[in-house]
């Protein structure tokens, strides 16, 4: 066997794969003896046809697939073994292959285009990411408290509408003169009457109400743009403009008397600290809203440095190729026609950023390994664990690992937390490269900012 390369440009190749009877030989006489073995030949016992007949019925096609399964694993231990870094897969040339005659032939010579990974100059002196960190007020705490209040609190289903209930129902859009509009706003929704936006003009109307009862209410006064866009599941243009009344016919409320900010709540909450007094509870939610915002900010930056890296690719593309790689990939109903239509705005941004992520990842491996994927795992069901009677630090990793390993075994359970450290993992190449000062800005600005 003998393979060879020419280099077309700098990015195209052309690879030759000769092979010789030497490199099939024995595989093709070792699937002839089985053949001849199981084979049931008209006039014939089994086994006992003689091996002339089996070869003029089935050498031909035995050869083609010792050929090509000879072929295939070649070809891809040649590219591996002289490191050759290639977009995509190669493309059988069948013009300068020409047609193979498996049953006459001995020899085979078969013709590929291949092309390489462009060489892809990060421009990280043109990246201008800001990295923000979250300053945690004691607002912000006294939210979280009480939503935390609020989740470890008693669940009840009352008769009739009360302060801070949760409600839900049918909402439908009136026109001018109260009657339902005919097309308008249609649809089943929920909220919390504590998030009313003129808590004092609208909830009076929801009061003492119980269920199949109606509640008319001008939706602008009520709730917000983005809240109307939630509740009656419509785009944010048109909840922007939306002003109309809406009567909303009950058919539930939820009420949760929250729990006492007490020793009992701080355990339920913080099952593995000693939490001494509200002071020390508080300190741990600001450290967990911290957390939790911080790691948005990573994302953020991650995007952001992302999009930068993308916006100063100056690559060239072996565009003639990747065009003829997709089509060979993509659905039969896919011709080059609605290729072209769809390269620029569909195509061109997930090649780029294919190769710009080839070319980070020969910095730093960016791809979790399934141990990392397990201790982060880990780590989650850690934070709600509590040792079993008996069980030491060592037991109780055991038990967690046997736990993440069953977790682990399903593919949707952990996509969400590769891309997520993928993610962290960018972050950390990121900040090595570009050396960020963090800023700090409140919630309130760090929401600003994701909106743009």
């Amino acid at each position: 066997m003998n393979i060879s390369r020419e280099n077309l440009s700098d990015l195209d190749l052309l690879i030759k794969v000769e092979i010789g009877e030497s490199d099939y030989a024995e595989e093709v006489k070792k699937q002839l003896k089985n053949y001849k073995n199981k084979a049931t030949v008209p006039g014939f016992r089994k086994g006992m046809a003689p091996m002339g007949l089996i070869e003029r019925m089935y050498k031909g096609a035995i050869v083609a697939d010792a050929v090509q399964n000879k072929l295939t694993s070649s070809l891809y231990d040649y590219l591996e073994n002289e490191k050759l870094d290639i977009l995509g897969s190669p493309l059988s040339n069948d013009e300068k292959t020409g047609t193979i005659d498996f049953e006459n032939n001995k020899d085979f010579t078969f013709y590929f285009d291949a092309a390489l990974m462009p060489k892809v100059e990060l421009a990280w002196d043109k990246v201008d990411a800001k990295l923000y960190q979250v300053k945690v007020n004691p607002k912000d705490i006294d939210k979280r408290v009480d939503d935390i209040a609020k989740r470890f609190g008693k669940f009840e289903t009352p008769e009739t509408v009360g302060d801070n209930d949760f409600v839900y129902g049918k909402v439908e859009e009136l026109d001018k003169e109260g009657n339902v509009k005919e097309g308008g706003v249609s649809t089943f929704t929920s909220f919390d009457l504590s998030n009313l936006k003129n808590h004092d003009e609208i909830f009076p109307l929801f009061e003492g109400k119980k269920a199949e009862d109606k509640v008319v209410f001008n939706a602008a006064k009520a709730f917000t743009a983005s809240d109307i866009e939630t509740n009656f599941r419509i785009d944010a243009a048109a909840a922007k403009k939306f002003k109309s009344d809406v009567q909303l016919t009950l058919s539930g409320i939820s009420r949760t008397t929250p729990h006492e900010v007490n020793d009992e709540l701080f355990k339920k909450v913080f099952p593995n600290d000693e939490v001494k007094d509200l002071a020390a509870f508080r300190k741990l939610v600001s450290k967990d809203i911290e957390k939790q915002y911080n790691e948005q900010c990573e994302i953020f930056f991650v995007n952001e440095v992302h999009k930068q890296l993308l916006d100063n690719f100056t690559a060239e593309m072996p565009e003639a190729f990747l065009k003829r790689w997709i089509l060979s990939r993509e659905e039969k109903e896919m011709t080059m026609e609605t290729l072209e239509e769809q390269w620029a705005d569909k195509y061109v941004p997930s090649l780029r950023w294919e190769m710009v992520d080839s070319a980070l990842n020969k910095i730093k491996k960016l791809e979790p390994s399934q141990r990392d994927v397990l201790d982060y795992i880990k780590n989650i069901l850690r934070e709600g664990d509590v040792k079993q009677e008996g069980e030491d630090d060592k037991a109780q990793d055991a038990r967690l690992e046997q736990a993440a390993q069953s977790i682990a075994k399903e593919r949707q359970n952990v996509q969400n937390i590769i891309d997520r450290l993928y993610s962290h993992n960018s972050f950390l190449l990121y900040s090595e490269q570009l050396k960020p000062e963090a800023e700090k800005i409140s919630i309130k600005e760090f929401g600003e900012k994701i909106k743009g």
